[in-house]
């Protein structure tokens, strides 16, 4: 999946739930869903987070490669744990791992799939694949986009 796909992923995920939630603050926590849409992918140069910071993307993906390590469920552990001890707004933190799991969901339907249990070397993927940056996924990015206008104007409501 290209980037706005994940960006647009993370962005819907949080206003649903910011929608539905009076748990967090939706201007931080949306943002933040956002980011973390796009954090997995720091193990890949050639990504909106790998180009913002090739020193980074080229040591990850060198230790652990592409769709390994960040796109676990160690990975999304070990940023809650890290999150958790520098970060004090709860809203920022949940923000980034919802992002994060709407990455690995929107990954798990490409073809070369995810390794969710990393260190195993178990790929998870779903029955039917779509093609980075083909029709369906802008099919998804349209249906992201719908929900996301549908669930905003409840967030409007609140300020």
């Amino acid at each position: 999946m290209t980037g706005k796909t994940h960006i647009m992923a993370g962005i819907t995920a949080t206003t649903a739930i910011a929608a539905v939630t009076d748990t967090y603050q939706p201007e931080w926590f949306i943002a933040a869903g956002a980011a973390g849409g796009l954090l997995p992918d720091i193990c890949h140069s050639g990504s909106k987070i790998g180009r913002r910071f090739p020193v980074v993307s080229k040591i990850v993906n060198a230790l652990f490669g592409h769709r390994t390590f960040t796109h676990s469920l160690l990975f999304l552990a070990l940023m809650a744990f890290i999150l958790s001890k520098f970060v004090s707004n709860s809203s920022i933190i949940m923000g980034i791992l919802a992002g994060m799991v709407t990455h690995f969901i929107l990954d798990a339907f490409t073809k070369q799939g995810i390794k969710l249990l990393y260190p195993a070397k178990i790929t998870i993927r779903f029955p039917f694949a779509a093609t980075t940056g083909g029709k369906a996924e802008g099919i998804v990015l349209l249906a992201l986009t719908v929900v996301t206008l549908y669930y905003a104007n409840d967030i409007l409501a609140l300020f």
